[in-house]
């Protein structure tokens, strides 16, 4: 007599350590929330310091305005003729960068349109003045789109590009322009976006040239469970390869947000995603995500009370204080722009974790004496930005 094999539930298995297939994870998203939280945050807490919360002091510099691509989903974009497009000289980068240091950062994001005035001079003298004027700050520049761009207008190779802006400073690559990595959705969006295949063509090549990298996603375009999963699935094999072929430098960590319409063309067009589908998302990006060991909330996105609570939906990242976001809010029509180290100490605390600084690929840089900086009461943006009890 046959014995018979019980069956195992997603669940189940991702409990167990068990790594899941498509279809698993996409039944993840039939199941109660509370049921895939437990799991999420159970595993988040094996795989991270289940006392801590980590985040980085940074900025975001966005060099240029001016791009030709036009997705339909973002509202910080120009053309070259309207009124108020831009694009800085160095000085005023890195007096944005001297405002960084005074904060105590360690790193900038340093993106743009995709510009086609910019020769590949303006992009190495950059990273080159970065580096002459302020050593300290790491460099993480170029989305996929931007260094696609570059290969096809500078007549180099993805290697020699690479090359050259590492010889110019990069230390790495931003994870933007991921959204979802199904050509499908991506069409629909913006018919003139990198492409899947090209988007993971160049961070594999950064990860084999030793850059940083980190994987991200974008949910809201009216993309299926399936699309979800699959775009999961392809980080996950993406990350295999890297942790096998290229001495371990895979993606940093994985970090998503939702779809922002307000003032964009997708307006109207687009469902974008609840807090409820974001920290679902998250959780089952935590259980399918089993070779990324960060998992990074987002709260410019969502707002400082629903970043908290991704804390126990497998997050253990509370991502940067940014100084600066044009982009997300541009297209949200809010202005959760910057976070002060306070706001993000926090955010930590309340939630019972303790609060530690990081640098980009992760590792903690300082212990802040929290219980001293939640005490300065003649520092106390919290009252204002509903973020903690505003002791």
């Amino acid at each position: 007599m046959t014995a018979t094999v019980p069956h195992v539930s997603p669940l189940e298995k991702a409990a167990r350590g068990e790594r899941l297939n498509a279809a698993e994870i996409e039944a993840l998203y039939h199941l109660p929330l509370p049921d895939v939280a437990a799991v999420a945050h159970d595993l988040r807490m094996q795989r991270r310091d289940p006392d801590t919360v980590s985040f980085l002091i940074d900025r975001n510099i966005n060099y240029t305005n001016v791009c030709n691509v036009g997705c339909n989903f973002c509202a910080f974009y120009r053309t070259k003729r309207q009124a108020d497009s831009y694009t800085l000289d160095y000085e005023h980068i890195s007096r944005k960068i001297t405002e960084l240091e005074q904060e105590g950062g360690t790193r900038i994001l340093l993106q743009g349109g995709v510009n086609p005035d910019l020769g590949l001079d303006y992009y190495t003298g950059m990273l080159r003045h970065v580096k002459a004027h302020h050593p300290t700050i790491r460099i993480d520049a170029f989305s996929p789109e931007e260094v696609l761009f570059m290969e096809k207008t500078f007549g180099l190779t993805l290697d020699e590009l690479l090359d050259t802006l590492m010889e110019a400073g990069l230390d790495g690559l931003p994870g933007a322009g991921g959204e979802i990595l199904e050509d499908d959705v991506r069409k629909k969006a913006a018919p003139a976006r990198i492409r899947a295949a090209d988007w993971f063509r160049i961070q594999d090549a950064a990860q084999r040239k030793g850059l940083y990298t980190i994987s991200t996603m974008v949910i809201g375009f009216g993309e299926t469970y399936a699309q979800r999963a699959n775009h999961l699935l392809k980080i996950r094999e993406q990350q295999d390869k890297a942790l096998r072929d290229y001495a371990g430098n895979g993606f940093a960590g994985f970090a998503m947000w939702t779809l922002q319409t307000e003032n964009t063309r997708l307006h109207g067009k687009a469902p974008g995603a609840t807090a409820h589908e974001y920290l679902q998302q998250l959780a089952i990006a935590r259980i399918a995500l089993d070779n990324v060991p960060n998992i990074q909330t987002s709260w410019p996105a969502q707002g400082f009370k629903v970043a908290q609570a991704a804390l126990y939906y497998g997050a253990n990242d509370l991502g940067s204080t940014m100084l600066e976001e044009n982009v997300v809010s541009a297209a949200g029509g809010h202005d959760r722009h910057r976070a002060t180290v306070r706001e993000l100490i926090r955010i930590a605390v309340d939630a019972g974790f303790t609060p530690v600084i990081r640098n980009s690929r992760f590792e903690i840089i300082e212990r802040p004496d929290a219980e001293a900086i939640l005490n300065r009461r003649d520092e106390n943006p919290e009252a204002e930005r509903a973020v903690g009890a505003g002791a």
